[in-house]
């Protein structure tokens, strides 16, 4: 079975998983879930009873949630080609740190921004969450600006499924006004990242623009398309 992948719109962290599959080159195929209208459907709920992306329909035919769940199912791809490591490396500790930060520290740092952004608030609670929330995101950016420091990549010379990861938070900060020229060591990494052809090509799909992939991407599926797929691999 081609793998599928759910992805998220709009800004989704579904993004990273998009670019880690180019960066693999293996076949796969992607179905759009718009975000928050269908993402809390009963039929997306059938993919995922949380009703969040990305999930993952693995080649194997089991349904994997959780975007750093992904990353390392797909990094067990990817060792070769040095996008992951093997098992009991101190190269495959320092990958699952680094991801560990991203999924927690990173990720959530920007959840209240969120919350406010979505939500209808006193403008007292909403200046007061804002600035909660930008204080938790400059820390975590600080913290991944040293820990970065002068490497070319999160992990060192060369680029890992933690940069793919990364490239789908990274963004945020954009949304939110955070001006990262405070953290050159970042802002460098992300125009690095924003030049990768397959970053562009997960803007393009996200965007809806003709996209053409470096990897092995064989076509958009709709998610009724996906269930039917699904049921019919199960009979």
């Amino acid at each position: 079975m081609t793998p599928i992948l759910f992805y998220g719109v709009p800004a989704g962290c579904s993004f990273g998983s998009i670019v880690a599959l180019e960066w693999l080159g293996r076949p796969y195929r992607l179905c759009r879930i718009e975000m928050p209208r269908v993402v809390t459907s009963a039929a997306f709920k059938r993919i995922n009873p949380l009703g969040e992306t990305p999930a993952l329909l693995t080649a194997g035919g089991a349904i994997l949630r959780e975007g750093l769940a992904i990353t390392s199912h797909l990094g067990g791809g990817g060792v070769e080609q040095g996008l992951a490591f093997a098992h009991g490396t101190r190269e495959h500790d320092r990958f699952t740190q680094m991801l560990a930060f991203l999924n927690t520290s990173f990720f959530h740092s920007f959840g209240p921004l969120w919350y406010a952004y979505e939500h209808e608030l006193a403008p007292d609670a909403k200046a007061a969450l804002t600035e909660y929330g930008r204080a938790k995101v400059q820390k975590a950016h600080t913290d991944l600006e040293a820990m970065l420091g002068t490497q070319r990549w999160l992990l060192g010379d060369h680029r890992t499924l933690a940069d793919a990861y990364f490239a789908g938070l990274a963004r945020w900060a954009d949304y939110h006004g955070i001006d990262r020229r405070a953290f050159p060591n970042l802002q460098r990494l992300v125009e690095q990242l924003e030049a990768d052809p397959g970053v562009r090509f997960a803007h393009a799909i996200e965007a809806q623009r003709p996209a053409v992939s470096s990897g092995g991407f064989e076509g958009e599926i709709s998610l009724d398309e996906a269930l039917a797929s699904i049921e019919r691999a199960a009979a």
